[in-house]
């Protein structure tokens, strides 16, 4: 399934920002805010302030609600977050960036915009029934998410780190038999 590039791009970002969650934490400073907000390409208001970051760290939970629900339990986060922003799907253009969905305006709150972009990303998985896309890292002991945009679905890990240790765990228990 091909997704359109804001929705992949909003995934890609929901899934990145739930996993800063795992140990360790690595959204714990305004700059890593500000490091995150440039790696994602956001546009708009940006604060830069503590306020800012708690309430973007605050939104990890729910977005990690959403992302491992299944598709009727998504479906009722996604409208009511959506009708608690009061989101206006429009489409705007900016930058290098085509045509793609904006909920908000953008002088919304970032942590409002992060909310609202995930929200109408899941609406392609919903709708086209893709929640298995989404999936817990197969990694021992590591409580990441992973997003599947695989052609073959094949991915199982959240991270490059998550990869090496499972590859050399297993390198490890081939050299021990």
């Amino acid at each position: 399934m091909v997704f359109a590039h804001d929705t992949e791009s909003a995934m890609r970002t929901a899934v990145a920002l739930v996993n800063t969650m795992t140990p360790p934490d690595t959204l714990t400073t305004v700059g890593e805010l500000e490091g995150f907000f440039r790696t994602w390409d956001y546009t708009g208001r940006h604060n830069r302030t503590g306020a800012e970051l708690a309430e973007v760290r605050a939104t990890r939970a729910r977005l990690l609600m959403l992302l491992r629900s299944d598709r009727d339990d998504a479906v009722e986060l996604i409208n009511e977050w959506l009708a608690e922003a009061q989101a206006v799907p429009q489409l705007v253009r900016h930058g290098d960036v085509d045509w793609h969905v904006h909920g908000v305006r953008g002088d919304e709150p970032l942590a409002q915009r992060i909310l609202v972009e995930s929200a109408i990303a899941m609406i392609d998985l919903v709708r086209a029934d893709e929640m298995s896309r989404l999936k817990p890292c197969a990694a021992a002991g590591c409580e990441g998410v992973v997003l599947d945009l695989t052609r073959n679905r094949s991915r199982v890990f959240c991270s490059s780190s998550c990869t090496n240790r499972a590859s050399q765990a297993a390198y490890r228990a081939r050299q021990n038999h």
